[in-house]
């Protein structure tokens, strides 16, 4: 259960990533995409924190930041009250082990060259957690963990379905024990029925390490079975957030409102008068 009582896991204030627009042989900058503008999140211990909009609204660049993959124009982001952005050498190595990621594309996310072995268990050989020696039982530990037989250690990826490759992807994030495990989109390539397995995974391994996640989606299906709490992002902010059941069945903002629309419902006609109600809304979240 979420720890609400106790200081945030992670704390982020006035964030903002911006990426330059230039033009012109001496590459002046004349703009800037705004990916991340002014966000505020608080996660805690043991919570699932689901970030929900469309494509473009920021969620990844927002993970990569909190990753360090992108610096940060201007705000803070502390993890268990130090500062992220501060953190150098051997303080931000250890800061690596605290917060890993799996991503949207397993296959893309896996090295087609090395074996199971060998992408489950590099990390932990990098920080030290193991020598070569303990590597195979390491490693069938860790397939053990996401449901996977210890004897594919010596296949590759391309042997693999995409279920199973992402299974492959949670393990290295599991590897460094970490304590926060951001998921960008990390469901939305699979199956409907390996996606539903794949959630249910994750649900148990929280269970089972202790986790807090950053669960980034557009699916508003997906959040409602996994998140404890939902921050809408739209154009770069995050214009609503609450407890899962609140936002759902009660949003506020107008884009909230339009997402909710989007989503498809076997069976049930549209209104006439509803896509007029939808262009509204949406000229309410423009302007």
């Amino acid at each position: 259960m979420p720890d609400f009582a106790s200081p945030p896991l992670l704390q982020i204030r006035g964030l903002k990533t911006w990426y330059p627009v230039k033009t012109g042989v001496l590459a002046r900058t004349v703009g800037f995409v705004r990916a991340v503008d002014g966000v505020d999140i608080d996660l805690h211990r043991g919570e699932t924190l689901g970030i929900v909009g469309e494509s473009g609204c920021g969620k990844s660049t927002l993970a990569r930041s909190i990753l360090r993959l992108e610096k940060p124009r201007e705000g803070s982001i502390f993890l268990n009250g130090r500062n992220v952005l501060a953190l150098r050498g051997a303080s931000l190595r250890a800061y690596r082990r605290t917060v890993q990621v799996v991503f949207q594309d397993p296959h893309a996310s896996l090295n087609p060259r090395h074996t199971v072995q060998e992408l489950i268990t590099e990390a932990m050989l990098v920080h030290g957690l193991i020598n070569r020696e303990q590597r195979r039982e390491a490693a069938i530990s860790l397939l053990a963990d996401v449901g996977l037989p210890g004897d594919i250690l010596d296949r590759y990826p391309h042997a693999f379905s995409g279920g199973q490759r992402q299974r492959l992807c949670i393990a290295r994030a599991l590897a460094l024990g970490p304590q926060l495990l951001i998921c960008d989109e990390a469901v939305s390539a699979l199956d409907l029925s390996v996606r539903a397995q794949v959630l249910n995974l994750l649900e148990d391994l929280k269970a089972k390490h202790g986790l807090s996640y950053l669960f980034i989606t557009h699916d508003i299906g997906v959040v409602q079975h996994i998140a404890d709490r939902i921050a809408v992002m739209c154009h770069g902010k995050i214009v609503e957030t609450g407890p899962s059941r609140d936002v759902l069945q009660s949003p506020v903002h107008p884009y909230t409102q339009l997402l909710l629309r989007a989503v498809p419902r076997i069976g049930v006609p549209l209104p006439e008068d509803q896509s007029d109600e939808n262009n509204g809304l949406l000229a309410a979240v423009s302007s």
